[in-house]
């Protein structure tokens, strides 16, 4: 089965928690603080890889979680750091965070490797909060959380050529000709429901990849059929090879259909409808074919398209439209495909990275990333910690927002777990 959609949560590693370790030696009465740090989180990397070709195994495996930094430990001996989690998706993978729906990376290449989530930073040992006043802090700072997000992964083939046409028209015939690519072919409507890429050998190192997309039916754009499901796959192509069945033995109007699919482009997406396209009137070996042809071909070109008459089944014409293809190719940038997406910055959508005072009932609550990080560094036993834990609310604007919010003294105060009563 093809997929070429999937939602998944990704998570880095936490960092290490600092140590609070004093050092212990014969002969010697005071040692002094000792705590090693906490090791780094690991990274969740994306990487494009070539042999994989759908992204089925995120149908089955939905939570992607690294490894986490290790704790410090005695003598100054820092935690490990947590080992980075590598993903392998398809080449042509589009990264997306799911709540803006804004774009986090466009894997194009083979091998590109992403950063998605960052690991959390390890904490520091008690031995970084000695000072001539402080000389044993029993106090360590714990490790910063991984970052998180919930991912869309979105696959669109990265192709030269795409095939266009209405289902039962030979595109599959004609791309099993063409190239190494083998697709189930039978006399049915929608035979095709998954995009087949094959690989044109012209010799002398020519060449390229031509992507058989399924049949495009009236109302795709709305999602009608397969619609957006698999349209999303012809944006990158450069050049549209739009095969017609101008025999006529259905019945149909080819001029219609022609016309119908590229309506289906065109709502969809304006620059898709404006790529080079080349017709090719098929089936040229069923009877009726030429009278049908001429008026086919006559109505094209007036409309500023070339026209092949070929026969996917006899193999008539096949030739001339790939060297002519090849020659368009050479001719139509590489970079035509690209597209400009509006990007996800996590300093203007991370809400989590700011501080937010709000009152339920008579409590009230304060939350945010970098409280987080005070509460989980602090050592409520310890005086010298708490003393800390104090000045840096008051550093951090935590008091101010309290008072604003109309706290007043006595009034309880909740961060993470930790609930006290507030005192001016």
């Amino acid at each position: 089965m093809f997929s070429d959609f999937a939602k998944i949560y990704i998570k880095a590693g936490d960092g290490g928690r600092g140590a609070v370790t004093f050092h212990r030696e014969k002969y010697i009465a005071a040692g002094g603080p000792d705590g090693g740090d906490g090791g780094r989180g690991g990274n969740v990397v994306f990487v494009a890889d070539s042999n994989v070709n759908t992204l089925m195994d995120f149908r089955y495996k939905r939570k992607y979680i690294a490894e986490s930094g290790e704790n410090g430990r005695d003598a100054k001996r820092n935690g490990k750091n947590g080992r980075d989690l590598e993903i392998n998706v398809p080449v042509g993978t589009l990264i997306r965070e799911e709540k803006t729906n804004l774009v986090l990376c466009d894997l194009k290449v083979d091998k590109q490797r992403f950063v998605a989530a960052k690991g959390g930073t390890g904490g520091w040992g008690n031995t970084h909060f000695a000072t001539a006043t402080r000389q044993t802090p029993k106090f360590a700072k714990s490790g910063t959380p991984g970052e998180e997000y919930d991912v869309t992964l979105e696959l669109k083939m990265i192709a030269d050529v795409g095939l266009l046409g209405f289902p039962n028209v030979g595109k599959s015939t004609f791309l099993s000709i063409i190239s190494d690519a083998r697709p189930k072919i039978a006399n049915y409507h929608f035979t095709t429901l998954s995009p087949n890429l094959g690989m044109v050998d012209l010799g002398d190192g020519h060449g390229f990849v031509v992507a058989d997309i399924p049949g495009i039916i009236e109302g795709a754009h709305e999602g009608v059929g397969l619609g957006h499901a698999f349209l999303r796959h012809v944006e990158r192509t450069r050049l549209l090879l739009h095969i017609v069945d101008v025999s006529g033995s259905e019945g149909r109007d080819p001029v219609e259909d022609f016309l119908t699919i590229h309506r289906e482009l065109r709502l969809y997406s304006e620059k898709l409808a404006e790529k080079p396209q080349i017709i090719l009137a098929n089936k040229a070996d069923i009877p009726g074919f030429e009278e049908n042809y001429y008026i086919f071909k006559e109505k094209m070109e007036d409309m500023g398209y070339p026209v092949f008459p070929i026969s996917a089944a006899t193999k008539r014409g096949i030739p001339q439209v790939l060297q002519y293809t090849w020659k368009r190719l050479a001719e139509i940038p590489k970079d035509m495909g690209d597209e400009n997406y509006e990007m996800y910055d996590p300093a203007l959508y991370a809400q989590k990275e700011g501080i937010t005072v709000k009152q339920e009932g008579e409590m009230f609550v304060v939350e945010g990333l970098p409280v987080q990080k005070l509460v989980g560094s602090t050592n409520f036993d310890d005086y010298e910690s708490l003393q800390y834990f104090q000045r840096s609310l008051i550093r951090m604007g935590v008091i101010r927002m309290l008072q604003e919010a109309g706290v007043q003294e006595g009034d309880t105060v909740r961060m993470y777990g930790i609930e006290f009563d507030f005192i001016l």
